[in-house]
């Protein structure tokens, strides 16, 4: 396993006094300076500090398409994505559309009968419904490589309006609009809003559409800032880059949710996670809510997740996120297994010939768990990483996670480029990529994704890196200021604050064979800090890397280290 490098954040110090001076906390303001914040603007989270929908590309013609079918009662049909942002998106949009008075209903394709997003074999699925085949479908995190899917709903009579987030391919779809931040004609000044972002700005731009044709006023509109728990819950879980006005979007979220003002389905999957909203943090919407719903996209059927966030019924939505825990219980247990399969794999790959790369492969492994085992293999050994399942017709469905310095897309491209008839179809972000081959080309397929990381990067290792913020004032290590920084919005690309110091080891011991518990002193005050996944002991003095937390306990509130690396000095 690579061992971590050290690296401290580039320090502002002169931006750092600017934001002082206009009211920032001390530390909050050398932390946001290192963070490429400039004005104390960028850390309000106000509404009336949101970017406006208008400079998205098409929003005006998808808000008017959108507001003739409500006017009209035409039949209106959300086509899903089957992770969390999917399900979040199709929750707004439901919700949303429903209190603007539309006939609306939602479809989501199974991944591992129709693949992703509104292929063909979706259109048809989608005019099989009783009600029969709707004049209007809208995408939602998904869509805009759909140039078939789009082409086959035209044939048919249904117009496509597109809402989506991934990057575009060389054809666009025929659809009635596309609105997308990543569109190059696209002039939103965020190109980081996730799918369920995307959406939101949608009904807004219909909100206000509705308003001019006069079917309300702005006194008696319906409220979509109540969506705001939603819509941050999908793009904490999508890990898209937390710019300016995502932060502003979460930090709605996260205010909404600690007054306790979240969405049934919300409230019920932070009870079932032990989270406490009053509490709520980024941290909850990624790691416990967001894993939960993804859980049943990756092993079942998203719309139990749909069901849930758009549920008004408490006991109802306490039913659905007990499903959600259950098949998330049964995600682990799956994964575990195939981790342990994996990384024996991977070990014998790895002593045969060191790579640059990793690839793994196992008959009896799940399609819909292999990306998070590429994700764990992808933190052992810090290399870019595919893991491949079974998927239909003698095909391998892969799921990939990169490192920084390696842009899994655009590897992915390169590969296909050099070898025509290799990969089947592929798509994805720079961290995150799936694919389809042929199952006989695995063989010829792993050489050629190594060959492609290399020419790619120019390099044949990497190194894992912990950007830090140097060192914390005693004075900033209590229960206050960790509260202050816990209820900042951080995420992808706006990392929660790390810092590095040297500490005395007072005590350690292992739990539960794989967790290091101790208790650290600086200058004469005691710690608790655990570091999770490492089991063993340490000297008695260490240079830690560590995250301020609060710990509570009994109605108690202390601080607590949370150990991200930590060597001996």
């Amino acid at each position: 396993m690579a061992r971590p490098i050290l690296v401290p954040r580039p320090q502002y110090p002169e931006t750092a006094h600017a934001l002082e001076q206009q009211g920032l906390h001390p530390l909050l303001a050398r932390l946001y300076a290192a963070r490429d914040v400039h004005t104390i603007q960028e850390t309000q989270y106000r509404w009336q500090h949101l970017l406006a929908p208008h400079s998205l590309h098409h929003i005006q013609q998808g808000a008017q398409r959108l507001a003739d079918a409500i006017e009209a009662q035409e039949r209106i049909v959300i086509v899903a994505d089957y992770d969390c942002d999917g399900a979040t998106a199709c929750a707004v949009a439901m919700r949303a559309l429903t209190e603007l008075g539309a006939d609306v209903d939602y479809f989501v394709p199974n991944r591992f009968e129709t693949g992703y997003g509104l292929s063909p074999e979706v259109v048809h699925l989608v005019c099989q419904h009783p009600n029969g085949k709707p004049d209007l479908i809208i995408t939602v995190d998904n869509g805009i490589a759909s140039v078939e899917g789009v082409a086959v709903a035209n044939q048919m009579g249904i117009q496509v309006l597109i809402t989506d987030h991934h990057l575009p391919g060389d054809t666009l779809p025929d659809a009635v609009a596309i609105i997308n931040p990543s569109l190059p004609a696209c002039g939103f000044p965020s190109k980081h809003l996730a799918g369920v972002g995307v959406i939101f700005y949608l009904m807004l731009a219909v909100r206000a559409e509705m308003r001019e044709r006069g079917a309300f006023d702005v006194e008696y509109q319906p409220r979509f800032d109540q969506l705001a728990d939603i819509v941050a819950l999908g793009t904490v879980a999508d890990v898209v880059k937390l710019d300016a006005n995502n932060r502003l979007l979460v930090a709605q979220g996260l205010k909404q949710i600690r007054a306790g003002r979240a969405h049934p389905g919300i409230q019920a999957l932070f009870h079932i996670a032990g989270r406490q909203t009053e509490q709520a943090n980024a941290f909850d919407l990624g790691f416990a809510v967001g894993p939960r719903i993804n859980a049943a996209g990756r092993l079942a059927d998203m719309s139990i997740g749909i069901r849930c966030l758009c549920s008004d019924d408490p006991l109802e939505a306490m039913e659905l996120a007990k499903e959600l825990d259950r098949i998330n219980q049964e995600r682990r247990h799956i994964e575990s297994q195939m981790h342990q399969s994996a990384l024996h794999a991977a070990e014998q790959l790895m002593q045969l010939k060191p790579s640059a790369s990793v690839c793994v492969y196992q008959p009896d492994w799940h399609q819909g768990v292999v990306g998070l085992v590429a994700s764990r293999l992808k933190e052992k050994y810090w290399r870019p990483t595919i893991a491949f399942a079974p998927g239909e017709n003698g095909e391998l469905k892969g799921s990939g996670r990169s490192v920084p310095e390696v842009h899994l897309r655009d590897v992915l491209d390169l590969v296909s480029k050099k070898h025509p008839s290799l990969i089947l179809k592929f798509g994805g972000h720079a961290m995150a990529a799936g694919l389809s081959i042929h199952a006989n080309r695995l063989a010829d397929f792993i050489p050629a994704f190594e060959q492609a990381v290399i020419e790619f990067s120019g390099k044949t290792s990497f190194d894992p890196i912990i950007e830090h913020d140097g060192s914390l004032a005693l004075q900033h290590m209590d229960v206050p200021t960790a509260q202050q920084l816990s209820n900042e919005v951080w995420g992808a690309g706006f990392p929660p604050p790390v810092f590095v110091d040297e500490f005395n080891v007072v005590f350690q011991r292992v739990l539960k064979d794989k967790h290091l518990k101790l208790r650290v002193e600086r200058d004469g005050v005691i710690f608790d800090a655990i570091w999770f996944n490492h089991a063993e002991l340490m000297s008695e003095r260490i240079h830690m890397a560590y995250r301020l937390e609060v710990n509570h306990w009994n109605g108690n509130s202390q601080v607590q280290l949370m150990v991200d690396h930590a060597q001996n000095s």
